[in-house]
């Protein structure tokens, strides 16, 4: 009995051993997927592992740039500005003369007077700003989101007045007889544009360069007899470089940025975004050199990657103004504040700040009469790129709807600067003596010479082999601008 009990439990034992035995068992089943995608489920070489953590720091250096590009875009023009002229609430640079290609800066507005300047709120407390009457102008924090609007779309409507700009951290009382708005940055730009008027031989600047010197900055707190006197320097006529960076001062600076500024700057994402590169708010931002050449090779390909972007265009075609034209809205049909449906658009985001700088609801919304809109093209009536080698022809059609003005500049198309040519202010615009046809229509003619019977006012010189784009600015956009009733003619080449 003994016996038959004993050999019948090896036999149970034996027919258990076989049912569950580990071997057997998990060489038969599928493994996970994860498991099978990722080296069978084993930790990876050394030498990959060490590859990809590599590339996972690019990865997250390029969202970076791509994230905080509108914030070193404006401190680069703040360094180069400051460098030039000086700082301090009362230092108002502003371009007498109208600026020209000798400024580099993302696609300025040659047609208009400009004044710019960069206030430090965490140094001076509340600022006052008197803004002159008629103003084209906006109030922008360091992420170039709109504080306010100044003029026409602002709360002055054209009229003029005195704008508070008060601190993050600011918590006491908001006195009355202000325009008085918060900013989310310590650091300002202040950014004023005046419409110069008709003169003899084309636009007059010295009306609007005077209109521009009755701007006022004061701390609000100081006495009149203790406020440091406005300084206007001439920014015209001079080399002035206020582009964004290029090399790793791209990410000392914008750690400079990340200590000064307050923590509520920053959302929790973007935060943990530059932590993941060694950028952490009263931290030492040390990069080993192997970083420092993963930042540098970062710093190279994000600028490439967002120029790519560009000349591919939007898979949805919202940038194109028109459904059978070339002309392109900078927006793709998001809002000042770049958002579409309840999300921010950052790569449309980072398109512009590539080669502009300020977004404002004036340059969006679609308002008659005021404001301003910007289309734009690289490409001529046949899809091709815009060579400076080449000679292009654009037809205005008449009576363009632009109750101020209108303008056309063009730009290097990587980062929006002037195009460079002999001729220092490629931009020609209503208020010059421009040759039209006999319908009123106007004929502008851009290339490396001057096509024969072509008059000086009609002519853009462009660089010898180098591409570039044309901007056509409508002041004061009219309702047969936004109905398509008045359509910009596409460019195209001169045979």
């Amino acid at each position: 009995m003994s016996l038959t009990r004993n050999l019948l439990g090896l036999s149970i034992a034996g027919l258990l051993g076989a049912i569950y035995a580990p071997p057997s068992f998990a060489q038969s089943q599928a493994a996970p997927p994860l498991v099978t995608q990722i080296n069978n489920g084993n930790w990876l070489a050394p030498a990959e592992a060490e590859q990809l953590v590599d590339d996972l720091y690019v990865n997250q250096a390029i969202q970076a740039y791509i994230t905080l590009l509108p914030v070193l875009n404006i401190i680069g023009m703040k360094d180069g500005s400051e460098a030039t002229f000086g700082s301090g609430y009362n230092v108002l640079p502003i371009w007498k003369e109208r600026m020209d290609s000798r400024t580099w800066v993302p696609t300025p507005n040659a047609d208009v007077i400009y004044s710019m300047s960069y206030l430090d709120l965490k140094q001076t407390g509340p600022l006052v700003v008197a803004a002159p009457h008629d103003v084209i102008g906006m109030f922008t924090d360091f992420f170039q989101k709109t504080i306010t609007d100044v003029g026409a779309i602002g709360p002055d409507r054209a009229r003029g007045g005195l704008y508070l700009l008060l601190p993050p951290d600011y918590t006491g009382e908001v006195p009355q007889g202000y325009y008085a708005f918060k900013s989310p940055t310590y650091n300002v730009f202040l950014f004023f544009r005046t419409v110069m008027k008709q003169g003899e031989n084309g636009p007059d600047p010295a009306p609007a360069v005077t209109l521009a010197e009755t701007t006022r900055v004061y701390p609000l707190w100081t006495m009149e007899k203790d406020v440091k006197p406005m300084l206007f320097p001439d920014g015209s006529g001079k080399d002035i470089n206020m582009m964004y960076p290029v090399d790793n001062s791209f990410w000392t600076k914008l750690k400079t940025f990340v200590d000064y500024e307050p923590d509520a700057a920053f959302d929790p994402m973007t935060r943990g975004l530059l932590a993941n590169i060694g950028i952490i708010k009263g931290q030492p931002f040390q990069p080993t050199e192997q970083q420092q050449a993963l930042l540098k090779k970062a710093v190279e390909t994000a600028p490439a990657m967002i120029l790519a972007s560009r000349q591919i265009g939007r898979p949805d075609k919202r940038n194109l103004y028109y459904a059978d034209r070339q002309w392109q809205n900078a927006w793709a049909g998001v809002t000042s504040e770049w958002l579409l449906d309840g999300y921010v658009d950052y790569l449309q985001r980072a398109t512009y700040f590539q080669v502009a700088y300020a977004s404002a609801s004036a340059m969006v919304i679609r308002t008659i009469g005021a404001g301003s809109k910007y289309p734009f093209t690289f490409r001529d009536a046949d899809g091709d790129l815009l060579h400076g080698s080449q000679t292009y022809r654009l037809h205005i059609p008449p009576n363009p709807p632009a109750a101020l003005f209108w303008a056309s500049t063009a730009y290097n198309i990587t980062d929006g600067t002037m195009t460079s040519a002999a001729q220092l202010l490629p931009s020609i615009n209503s208020m010059d003596k421009v040759a039209k046809n006999d319908n009123g229509s106007i004929d502008l003619y851009y290339g490396p010479q001057k096509p024969a019977g072509v008059g000086d006012k009609n002519w853009v010189q462009t660089v010898n082999g180098r591409d570039f784009l044309i901007a056509f600015r409508l002041y004061g956009a009219g309702t047969e601008f936004y109905d398509q009733t008045w359509k910009l003619d596409d460019v195209v080449k001169v045979k």
